[in-house]
């Protein structure tokens, strides 16, 4: 496959579009109830010096090979192993990219479903007046429904594919540029209400005072692992994105304004929940739970609640939105690749992601005693082993391939950050992110 033509057209529009592949569930599902699992402010200092180190570097150095290769990912990893001498085995790595963000878009999109419920439920106002086991009742309920879980992931898939069929610039480009200012407004709004709170200073001090008795070894495992999950590296989906980034821009300097954009959205979702969370006087550490059962809680019993509860699920789906276009980029890049047209790849990658999200649509009805390995069922082995284990040895072996393998002058013209800036960023790489992503990597393992 020759060179790709396509590209971002301005440079703010590939920074939009790396951001809205890295911010989803990760920042605003996840990051606030592992942070409150884990401490606070102890937990979020550790996650910002860890993206600093680790998940930084290594998203720098998948979009770098895909800005060298300017081609499909197992085309761009072919071309240059061949050009560097190495194996083209190498190749087989963007199959492996797509094989996990394969698996992980299958049920990112039944959990994405679980928004579109949500937000539904919450403009009707039918949070109001329910007590906390009226409405984790009611979500079991909805969970144990097939054909309402079915027909959420059905719409949230076709919502995707079809952004992604239309191509990169007049699909994704102008999808992020419309929905990621729109995601930014609606966190500073969901903000500056939280201001008004009585819950907002205790957040505050929650957030932002460390505790130091509270940093431990599995504080410190769960923040290098949120780091790296949440910058979306590991599945070669921003090495996609790299082969479309316009030929004269700073990747450091891109890369750097994601990161700040990706970590400001956890904070400001984290300030916007745990102010509503202690306003209430609720526990900030409820787990998986404090997005579907205790916000809508705490949000009803505030003035004009099913308003700002309807605005956080509607800022949830956008979120995830954008992440699932982006997931699905390499898959249908990868078809590309091979030679079919875009439109009739996104259809299958649609298709074979819908089938596979059934399992986990019926991993919570009839499904959910099954035990397909390791005593989970499907749902939660697709929502552990691919997130925990692939994302980290998929992001692991491109560091290695950066670093290590590709040519000096290559990385070099590709990074555009001059001989010294280039020495820092593969030492850094070398001798302290792929440590580092070893440790995230055995983690999950273990």
């Amino acid at each position: 496959m020759n060179e790709t033509l396509e590209r971002w057209s301005t440079r703010r529009a590939f920074i939009l579009a790396v951001t809205g592949a890295a911010v989803g569930l990760g920042n605003i599902w996840r990051f606030p109830y592992i942070t409150g699992e884990n401490g606070g402010a102890a937990f979020l200092f550790l996650y910002m010096a860890f993206v600093l180190v680790l998940g930084l570097p290594v998203m720098m150095a998948e979009i770098l090979i895909g800005r060298a290769g300017r081609r499909s990912p197992m085309q761009s990893l072919s071309h240059l192993a061949s050009q560097a001498g190495a194996s083209r085995h190498w190749r087989l790595l963007g199959l492996f990219g797509a094989v996990t963000v394969f698996c992980i878009l299958s049920f990112y999109s039944v959990v994405s479903g679980w928004s579109i419920e949500f937000l539904v439920a919450a403009v009707n106002g039918d949070f109001v007046g329910r007590s906390a086991a009226e409405i984790g009742a009611g979500f079991d309920a909805f969970l144990a429904d097939p054909a309402r879980m079915t027909f959420n992931h059905t719409l949230f898939l076709v919502m995707t594919m079809l952004v992604v069929a239309a191509g990169v610039a007049t699909g994704l480009e102008k999808l992020n540029n419309l929905l990621m200012p729109m995601l930014y407004l609606l966190l500073l709004v969901l903000a500056g209400y939280a201001a008004t709170t009585e819950g907002f200073e205790p957040a505050l001090a929650w957030l932002f005072l460390p505790d130091l008795s509270a940093v431990t070894p599995m504080v410190m495992l769960q923040a290098m692992g949120h780091a790296f999950f949440t910058l979306a590296v590991g599945a070669c989906a921003l090495m996609a994105y790299g082969a479309y980034m316009p030929d004269h821009q700073s990747l450091p300097r891109a890369a750097a304004a994601v990161a700040v954009l990706d970590v400001a959205v956890a904070l400001l979702a984290g300030i916007a929940i745990f102010s509503v969370v202690f306003a209430q006087g609720m526990n900030p550490g409820e787990g998986p739970g404090l997005m579907f059962v205790t916000l809508p809680v705490a949000f009803a019993e505030l003035p004009g609640g099913p308003l700002w509860l309807s605005l956080f699920f509607l800022l949830l789906l956008l979120a995830t939105w954008t992440s699932s276009i982006n997931l699905a980029e390499p898959m249908v890049a990868t078809l590309q690749g091979w030679g079919l047209r875009r439109g009739t790849a996104a259809a299958l990658v649609g298709l074979a992601v819908w089938g596979l999200g059934l399992l986990s649509v019926l991993s919570f009805s009839s499904l959910a005693e099954t035990r397909v390995l390791f005593g989970m069922n499907p749902f939660e082995l697709l929502s552990t082993i691919p997130p925990e284990i692939f994302l980290p040895l998929g992001g692991l072996l491109i560091a290695i391939f950066a670093a290590w393998v590709m040519p000096e002058q290559t990385s070099l013209r590709a990074l555009d950050a001059g001989p010294n800036g280039f020495r820092a960023w593969r030492a850094l790489v070398r001798w302290v992110s792929i440590p580092l992503t070893l440790v995230v990597l055995l983690a999950g393992l273990i």
